[in-house]
């Protein structure tokens, strides 16, 4: 089912929300392109400011330095118009920034079901989240366990979206359509 928030005001900035392997990266370009916006990555704008790759931030300098980095380059990109904006998995998982969000444009959440996570992330090494305290990989049982904590943590924030996208087993083409035939009142 998809949902959408009504409003008034239009809005020219697109959050693209939800767990990391949603395909917020894959989706907001195409989805910037057919909408005639930029588009910007979080996570790409965090390695760039940084200067280096949030796998390193994680382990070198924690999660707490990390989640302010990210704050600061959500505050940049929210000074532009027309732009697409993939967030980080945990970006709106705080009531300050998920306010901010909110208050700057139209959030999208690209739902998942944690089967199909797993299936989508078990294999990638670039996620901090869901690596040990020695960055090594998680085992399956306990990867599961920890994506469905990360999930459960966070689908309150991501239901609270204006507009809620299933995108389990779907082409990347259908879910770009059904965003744009949704968001597209309130643009």
């Amino acid at each position: 089912m998809t949902q959408v928030r009504s409003t008034d005001a239009h809005q020219s900035l697109i959050f693209l929300t939800g767990f990391m392997g949603s395909g917020k990266s894959t989706i907001g370009p195409i989805l910037a392109n057919t909408l005639g916006y930029e588009f910007a990555d979080i996570d790409k704008l965090i390695e760039r400011n940084a200067e280096k790759r949030i796998v390193e931030i994680f382990t070198t300098d924690g999660e707490e330095r990390f989640r302010e980095i990210e704050r600061t380059v959500l505050e940049q990109v929210a000074d532009h118009d027309h732009m697409v904006i993939s967030l980080g998995g945990g970006t709106i998982a705080n009531e300050e920034n998920f306010s901010f969000i909110r208050k700057h444009g139209i959030i999208v959440y690209l739902q998942l079901s944690p089967e199909e996570i797993i299936q989508r992330v078990r294999h990638r090494s670039d996620r901090p989240m869901l690596k040990d305290e020695e960055g090594e990989m998680l085992p399956p049982g306990i990867l599961e366990d920890r994506i469905t904590e990360l999930l459960s943590r966070r689908e309150p924030f991501y239901a609270r979206a204006d507009v809620i996208i299933p995108a389990d087993k779907k082409r990347v083409g259908i879910t770009v359509d059904e965003i744009v035939r949704r968001i597209r009142p309130m643009l």
